[in-house]
């Protein structure tokens, strides 16, 4: 019991510092956002070197910030992020929340690319936001130290690149993503 709180308050913790905190403006947290997708990016683009082209001709793109937690047999997490229109340069920006069953342990602090390659595809991820899946990962890192299995898919017109920031993980699941326009900060 006591492991299952541990890990409740580690991710509260990380959550509440998400996007410059519980009480900053939406300024400050639209500033702390594109700040952690200009420092994403140049992780993809430092690991993948064809990344940055496949961004650039790319209607659109997105990148998340997320932590998740798992649990034994159930798994969930949260975060946010920001889409990026390439074509009309405006910027939408969105939470995630997910949910999953299966095994596994551990707390994980990863970032999401999502590099959209059809206007289609773009606007139903804006307007729908959903994402169902199944996750299979093994996670050691903080900050330089440590590894985490990167996974790269491409799936319905997008391709997905997944890093891990921090956290120590091993898990399988089946899981529920949604994405979703944050109102206050647009």
């Amino acid at each position: 019991m006591w492991i299952r709180t541990s890990l409740m308050v580690l991710l509260l913790g990380v959550l509440q510092g998400c996007a410059a905190g519980i009480n900053a403006t939406p300024a400050e947290q639209r500033a702390a956002i594109t700040e952690m997708r200009q420092q994403v990016l140049n992780d993809l683009y430092r690991e993948k070197t064809s990344a940055r082209a496949e961004v650039a001709a790319a209607p659109g793109y997105a990148v998340f910030s997320n932590a998740n937690v798992n649990l034994i047999l159930a798994s969930f997490g949260g975060g946010y992020g920001v889409v990026r229109n390439n074509r009309s340069g405006a910027d939408t920006y969105m939470k995630m929340g997910e949910v999953g069953v299966g095994l596994g342990a551990g707390v994980k602090d990863f970032r999401l690319v999502l590099v959209f390659h059809t206007e289609r595809a773009l606007q139903r991820f804006i307007e729908q936001g959903w994402a169902f899946g199944a996750q299979a990962d093994a996670a050691a890192k903080a900050g330089d130290k440590g590894a985490a299995v990167g996974a790269e898919a491409s799936v319905d017109e997008v391709t997905i690149y997944q890093f891990t920031e921090t956290g120590l993980a091993l898990q399988a699941t089946i899981k529920g993503t949604k994405f979703w326009v944050d109102d206050k900060l647009n």
